[in-house]
């Protein structure tokens, strides 16, 4: 015969204290307080295949009220783990709304920082590789419902010196350089369309991969394409200044220079 067995003793959990909830001792707004560099995946449009899957840094903030000692922490990673199968750029506004409304903030924001890769053709032999890009998209919801997106890449470049080919007998140092531009925009548009912008600014573009016609293609196009950094930037501005679609935009171009111990740069902002 077997023995009854006793039942089960459920035991409550303690009310525990909700230190964030306290009052704070000073009178003074925090305009951001939230967790950064998450490493998560995530889904972008890809002009050529549909969508891209690649992996972002991650920050998310909320502004907090001097009445607060403290934010949840933990609800910023529940937000993401809830939208885990979807974090897109379409979705930044919703995930922004989310973390308004679970936080009772009054603004929300969230940063992305990510490689972009495009299957590039070398200009001769058309020997493809993966060219990396890096994208960031930074957003802001407030809370009279302003959405506030901004889209920026990297994207690396060859420029040659005109002063350098101008005062030489022989050839004209060259060097890879880095712009970034930043956007604001009015409707949806491709990130390839905007690299491709940069990419013709310069005296050449860079390529994953290159044959030895392709480096004598490129190395020719460069010298007759002589460019300082005012005038990439220039020529960037120039370009997104004839798109209507730009409500903003910042560039700046950086020449990790070959013979000189230093970079040259230049910014615009419109």
């Amino acid at each position: 015969m077997s023995t009854p067995k006793s039942p089960t003793t459920v035991i409550p959990l303690p009310d525990l204290i909700d230190v964030q909830n306290h009052v704070s001792p000073h009178t003074i707004d925090i305009d951001k307080v939230g967790v950064k560099n998450i490493s998560y995946p995530i889904v972008v449009m890809d002009k050529f295949n549909g969508t891209q899957h690649t992996v972002a840094r991650i920050n998310m903030y909320v502004n907090l009220p001097h009445r607060h000692k403290g934010t949840h922490m933990s609800r910023f990673i529940e937000i993401l783990s809830e939208y885990r199968r979807d974090v897109s750029l379409q979705k930044i506004g919703p995930i922004l709304e989310e973390t308004r409304r679970r936080l009772h903030a009054h603004s929300a924001h969230l940063e992305m920082t990510f490689p972009y890769f495009i299957d590039k053709e070398a200009p001769v032999t058309k020997a493809r590789g993966l060219m990396e890009y890096i994208c960031n998209i930074t957003g802001a919801l407030y809370e009279d419902g302003r959405l506030d997106l901004v889209v920026g890449i990297t994207v690396p470049i060859t420029t040659l010196c005109p002063c350098s080919k101008e005062i030489s007998q022989v050839g004209a140092h060259n060097q890879r350089g880095e712009v970034r531009v930043q956007v604001r925009y009015r409707k949806f548009f491709w990130i390839e369309d905007l690299i491709r912008l940069v990419e013709v600014s310069a005296s050449c573009e860079v390529y994953a991969l290159l044959k030895r016609q392709d480096e004598k293609h490129v190395t020719e196009k460069a010298y007759a394409n002589p460019m300082f950094v005012e005038d990439v930037v220039r020529e960037i501005a120039h370009r997104l200044s004839q798109n209507d679609n730009f409500t903003w935009y910042s560039v700046e171009s950086e020449n990790f220079e070959s013979i000189h111990n230093h970079s040259a740069y230049a910014y615009i902002e419109k």
